[in-house]
């Protein structure tokens, strides 16, 4: 089996690597390894697959289908595993292999972030439904997320991570005056949410509908956590600008942007104006991160939207 990383991968990967990172080079080996280690059947690799791991659909040795996931280091597989264990498939994808199991994977294991996971449905995601049935669908996947984190949990802080991206945002202002207003907002909006977080719960991360696949324990589960510890307002922000290029192209787009924060928010009982505060931080953030990697038109979507906050 030829485990050729998708072109998607290829070119996600590509817009973060750091200087001699050789990830992609070394993951034809690491899957085989991965493979003959546990005995699996190798059906195919999922194509056009994610955009920070390479995902193989599998069975193991007894029949059963499994999806084999690597993942580089900067995608914090270590910390995807910990998330899908403390969520012990409640909400979630489950693990198929925890880390208490008798046999001992190598440490190359760990470097090179390979996990086994429950099979879902890869193609069919809660974007499949109408919009409004998709929002509510994934909304109630999420809320069976927020737990309270494990005790010395190995997370990000919202505030860790936000404070990282709140660097490059304040770079890339210098360097482009024209995004400066939105990210002087979205800088001023994170100090404020920062002061006096509600709660603190294990979120998601990274969540949107694509994010919530179909299953058979479940009708739909959560995949690909990039996991982090705050407030659920945080997590529940990145839902808000789903199917941004429809809500752009809509002549009443910026109200119907207002009116999915008051539902989203009453929905989960989310206070509506630190709902707001999130999705206009990570908008900006996500623009300009597009912008800097050459992305002009995702950059341009997501600035634009940004402005309707």
């Amino acid at each position: 089996m030829v485990f050729e990383p998708p072109k998607r991968l290829v070119r996600a990967l590509g817009e973060t690597a750091p200087d001699g990172d050789d990830w992609l080079e070394r993951l034809p080996g690491a899957a085989r390894r991965a493979v003959a280690l546990r005995e699996l059947i190798v059906e195919r690799v999922q194509v056009p697959g994610g955009r920070s791991s390479l995902v193989v659909l599998v069975r193991t040795a007894d029949g059963t289908p499994a999806v084999l996931k690597l993942a580089p280091d900067r995608a914090r597989p270590r910390a995807e595993r910990a998330a899908l264990a403390q969520w012990a498939g409640r909400g979630a994808v489950q693990l198929l292999e925890q880390p208490s199991d008798a046999r001992v994977l190598p440490d190359a294991e760990e470097s090179e972030g390979v996990l086994l996971l429950e099979r879902l449905h890869p193609d069919v995601s809660v974007r499949s439904l109408p919009e409004a049935k998709a929002l509510l669908e994934a909304a109630g996947t999420l809320r069976r997320l927020w737990v309270e984190p494990p005790a010395g949990f190995p997370f990000e802080t919202v505030a860790e991570r936000t404070g990282r991206q709140a660097e490059a945002m304040r770079a890339r202002a210098q360097a482009d005056p024209e995004v400066a207003p939105l990210v002087d907002l979205a800088l001023a909006a994170r100090a404020e949410l920062l002061a006096a977080p509600p709660e603190h719960r294990l979120l998601h991360g990274t969540f949107r509908q694509s994010k919530v696949l179909a299953g058979e324990r479940m009708p739909w589960l959560a995949v690909g956590p990039d996991p982090v510890v705050g407030e659920c307002a945080f997590d529940l922000a990145r839902l808000v600008r789903d199917r941004v290029e429809d809500l752009i192209a809509q002549p009443s787009g910026a109200a119907t942007t207002r009116r999915r924060v008051k539902r989203l928010a009453e929905s989960l009982d989310v206070d509506q104006e630190r709902l707001r505060g999130w999705t206009l931080f990570r908008a900006v953030e996500s623009g300009v991160r597009a912008g800097r990697v050459g992305r002009p038109r995702d950059a341009e979507l997501l600035l634009e939207f940004a402005g309707w906050l």
